[in-house]
């Protein structure tokens, strides 16, 4: 049995990269009941706590994308450079490996990203993105009937992650007051699927009896992974926070998000998306708006998360935290 996450919140499910984010990982342990941690700002580079502090480097306040790093030039002036991949920090555990599409492992993201960044204007370096979280490894072929299963347990654990949220959610941190309002309808359905392993008959069974429960959760998805820029299209570095971590644990994870780009121009629109999940094209034409009308509202974002000690530890952040606090988010076999 093969657990998996997002996210996505946890996900995403960004992975695996604007203003709010949150983490996922490979354990090797049962999964169902078993927790994800959440941990608020450890990592988060999008939050930037600046004090009345006189900026004698000008680099204090230039922010340089992931692998470059900030250096003045003989003017003073704030330049990017490509990080030495030498000057990274080691690797406190496997945990930290990512697999690069190269098939190789790096032992830190830090150390991937650099190396990508000396590749720059090169065939190779177009080529090379982060695969997913985890030393490289044989994954097994995603058969036809596995395909069709992916977006059951997908759509199920979406609707979940926003129900826990919901009931977590103390100090309005998590949802906004609008997303809060539209979990609260499925929260008190007492029609609801209650969150546990179900087979894959009776998650197809609920989908189409309780359709309108899985709208919403596919759509908050997708504008939580749309963000550089919110455009209505996901790239493939917008996609990484939840894909990445969905891969070690989900060998079907690259076969349907390639078939969800049905144009096969590397960006997956909302349509293309909601088509994925099985979502009519009246309610996602409905949505689009609704999807990226309140974008700057959303008050947190999902991260990469990792496996420690048999335990999720994800990011989770927002604007104006600065504090660190943590919530138990639900785990679901694949």
């Amino acid at each position: 049995m093969r657990m998996w996450i997002v996210f996505l919140l946890c996900l995403a499910g960004h992975a695996m990269a604007a203003p709010v984010s949150h983490t996922v990982c490979v354990c090797e342990t049962e999964v169902g009941a078993n927790p994800v941690q959440v941990e608020v700002g450890e990592f988060d580079e999008a939050i930037e706590v600046v004090e009345d502090v006189v900026a004698e480097n000008p680099c204090l306040n230039h922010h340089c994308k992931k692998g470059k790093v900030c250096e003045v030039d003989e003017s003073n002036t704030p330049m990017c450079v490509c990080q030495d991949p030498s000057t990274c920090p080691v690797a406190e555990g496997e945990f930290e490996h990512v697999c690069g599409t190269d098939n190789k492992t790096y032992d830190t993201s830090c150390h991937f990203f650099a190396t990508k960044c000396t590749l720059e204007g090169t065939k190779k370096g177009h080529k090379l993105h982060l695969d997913y979280i985890g030393p490289c490894k044989y994954l097994e072929p995603c058969m036809d009937n596995e395909l069709n299963e992916f977006p059951l347990r997908m759509r199920d654990w979406l609707k979940n992650v926003l129900v826990t949220l919901y009931e977590r959610d103390e100090d309005n941190n998590l949802l906004t007051e609008k997303q809060k309002l539209r979990v609260k309808k499925i929260y008190e359905n007492e029609k609801r699927l209650q969150a546990g392993d179900h087979s894959l008959d009776l998650l197809a069974h609920d989908f189409e009896k309780n359709y309108n429960m899985y709208i919403f959760p596919v759509h908050w998805q997708f504008g939580q992974l749309d963000q550089h820029p919110v455009d209505g299209y996901l790239t493939h570095t917008e996609l990484a926070p939840l894909r990445a971590p969905l891969i070690p644990m989900e060998h079907c994870t690259t076969r349907f998000f390639e078939q969800c780009d049905a144009d096969n121009d590397k960006y997956i629109a909302l349509e293309e998306w909601a088509t994925c999940f099985g979502i009519k094209e009246r309610e996602c034409r409905l949505s689009t708006s609704s999807t990226h009308k309140h974008v700057h509202d959303r008050p947190t974002r999902l991260n990469i998360c990792r496996c420690r000690n048999e335990a999720l530890y994800c990011q989770i952040s927002k604007p104006e935290m600065r504090r660190s606090g943590s919530i138990i988010l639900p785990m679901f076999s694949l």
